[in-house]
């Protein structure tokens, strides 16, 4: 990793040497031989990585990683600020006299990230660099990975009846440490409800670990969990804790529990009495502090009956169940799901400005989406990968027209000869005037049948020339 490193020191031989090395090595440098031109050029330079001396005239070293710690340089300068508001600094590497290295000690509880000591060798310091680079960019692409889960997962959209319900049940269960059960088809957004639970408690601060009780066979999943003792099994080097564990204080997401297998569940269930466990080939027991959030699209009452389901583990974790409504069942939530996804920048990044044309609202509301959110989110990043203008039409969504239609109300027509638009309109107005019928003509009640809005389906029959009245009273 090519880095921009600032060199803060007042002997010029040091000085020289490090540029030397670090110019070498591939890095751009910039300089200062105090502090305050140190904090000056963090403000305005913005470097990865500082080597900064602990003994200077006027402003010490030590003094500069207060300055940074506190945020408050006072007259020194003024920091940098990112976007967010968040103060962000280079990592620092203290370089310090042999006999003063307490003074390192003290400039590592400041936030300085490695020392050295004078003088040191070049090797040394080449480690040293490329130990403090590496946690750097693992850092940089731990930070990018939440910002793209807080985009991906930090938004709930739905303002319908079905969803405002979801999200005040969500909202009181996050005022509690009791484990909540989320229910809904594969792709309803179960862990889009659990991350919101968790980042609305007072446990947001902490850990937020998500375990695929589906991904793992059942010995693996199970030191997923609790993790294992130094010789549990052969390879098991040393002691490792699971992300149970991990979790402490925060949240664990078991995410497709329906699959978890038997003998898993019973320790799973004495974890959720007792707060404790044993780590895999373990004899202690270790006690946690961690809320449960449990997801899947299983009937888990089914699976009791059957004998693949603990009961008891059952009524442990059904204490506040969130059950996610399918989208078909929420189309009013339809168009705003899609400009949510239109303009995601997980979805498509770096391009903006695309619009859905009426044609491509209507389908979207008009298809079944048996994958559900999921589904709709694929859609809507497929047309913007095939969308060449700023429009995206029904042609680039590519739904299927069967699955806009009840097979019944297929078997009955003809789409061949037709373009994507006129079969569209062509099934649109057989799907309406059906809906019609079968309520007797009560435009309420068929908007409620075709999961429209009243209003929707009035613009929708005058779009497409429709009365709205049965036949007979046509003149």
């Amino acid at each position: 990793m090519n880095a921009k490193i600032l060199i803060v020191d007042d002997d010029p031989d040091i000085m020289h040497a490090l540029k030397s090395r670090l110019h070498w090595l591939g890095h751009e440098v910039i300089t200062a031989t105090d502090g305050i031109v140190a904090l000056d050029h963090i403000a305005k330079e913005a470097p990865d990585l500082m080597l900064l001396d602990l003994e200077m005239p006027g402003l010490s070293g030590l003094e500069v990683l207060k300055s940074l710690a506190d945020g408050q340089p006072g007259r020194h300068a003024q920091l940098p600020e990112r976007v967010d508001g968040q103060i962000k600094y280079p990592a620092a590497i203290v370089m310090t006299a042999f006999g003063t290295v307490n003074r390192a000690v003290e400039a590592m509880r400041l936030g300085a990230v490695d020392f050295l000591t004078k003088p040191f060798e070049v090797d040394h310091l080449t480690v040293v660099i490329d130990k403090a680079l590496k946690a750097l960019a693992l850092s940089r692409r731990v930070e990018i990975m939440m910002t793209d889960a807080d985009q991906r997962y930090g938004t709930i959209v739905g303002k319908g009846d079905k969803m405002r319900a979801v999200m005040t049940t969500a909202r009181h269960a996050a005022n509690s440490n009791v484990t909540v059960l989320v229910l809904g088809e594969t792709g309803t957004g179960k862990e889009v409800i659990a991350r919101a639970v968790h980042r609305w408690s007072s446990r947001a601060s902490k850990s937020f670990m998500i375990v695929n009780c589906a991904a793992l066979p059942e010995h693996l999943l199970e030191n997923e969990l609790f993790g294992h003792e130094k010789g549990a099994y052969t390879g098991a080097m040393c002691r490792d804790m699971g992300k149970i564990e991990a979790a402490d204080g925060g949240t664990v997401f078991l995410d497709e529990i329906g699959d978890m297998p038997l003998a898993l569940q019973t320790r799973l269930l004495r974890l959720l009495q007792e707060q404790e466990f044993q780590r895999v080939g373990g004899h202690r027991n270790v006690r946690v502090d961690v809320r449960f959030i449990a997801a899947t699209n299983k009937d888990l009452r089914a699976k009791v009956q059957d004998g693949s389901f603990r009961e008891d583990l059952f009524f442990r974790l059904n204490v506040l169940p969130i059950q996610l409504p399918p989208l078909r069942q929420r189309k009013e939530d339809i168009p705003g799901l899609a400009e949510y996804f239109l303009h995601s920048s997980v979805v498509t990044p770096g391009k903006r400005g695309v619009s859905l044309t009426e044609e491509a609202r209507e389908a979207l509301t008009a298809y079944d989406w048996p994958g559900n959110v999921r589904e709709l989110e694929n859609v809507i990043a497929r047309a913007l990968v095939l969308c060449d203008g700023a429009t995206i039409t029904g042609d680039h969504l590519g739904l299927p027209i069967a699955g806009l239609l009840p097979a019944a109300s297929l078997e009955h027509s003809d789409p061949s000869g037709l373009s994507y638009r006129e079969a569209m309109r062509s099934y649109s107005c057989r799907l309406i005037t059906d809906a019609l019928r079968k309520t007797g003509w009560n435009q309420t009640k068929a908007a409620g049948v075709l999961g429209l809005q009243r209003t929707y389906l009035t613009k929708l029959l005058r779009q497409r020339g429709m009365t709205g009245r049965p036949p007979t009273l046509r003149e």
